[in-house]
């Protein structure tokens, strides 16, 4: 089974500019019901970044509980790891388990297709065990 048949596809994603505050991606995290916020390109070249609790976490922390001193560049994974939608998604499982990551952006071609997450695979393992 390959990552674009498991992954989230971008239209369901929450997408933030990278000048947002920390507070304006909080706001969207609770809205949207995520645990995490695509950061834009800046560029056409420029790389996807991925701001997660726990990046804001550690950010609130090392600010003393200011969160409207950064905005979510500054503390945004650029570029987020990433792998091709035509990858398999045992191969997108293994990374994450290896590297202990719960997302992967999936791009192709420098251009954001979707997210997939430890959540969308044991979504599927679920679904095969009944």
């Amino acid at each position: 089974m390959l990552v674009q048949h498991v992954m989230t596809s971008k239209e369901k994603l929450v997408i933030v500019s990278p000048t947002a505050t920390i507070r304006e991606a909080l706001q969207l995290m609770k809205i949207h019901k995520v645990r995490s916020v695509i950061v834009d390109k800046t560029h056409d070249d420029g790389a996807y970044g991925l701001v997660t609790f726990k990046n804001i976490l550690q950010s609130i922390v090392a600010e003393d509980g200011d969160i409207d001193l950064l905005n979510v560049y500054d503390i945004a994974t650029i570029p987020a790891v990433s792998v091709s939608a035509k990858l398999n998604v045992k191969y997108a499982a293994k990374m994450m388990v290896n590297s202990s990551i719960k997302r992967l952006l999936v791009i192709d071609e420098n251009e954001l297709k979707g997210i997939l997450t430890m959540t969308d695979i044991i979504g599927i393992l679920m679904n095969n065990v009944e």
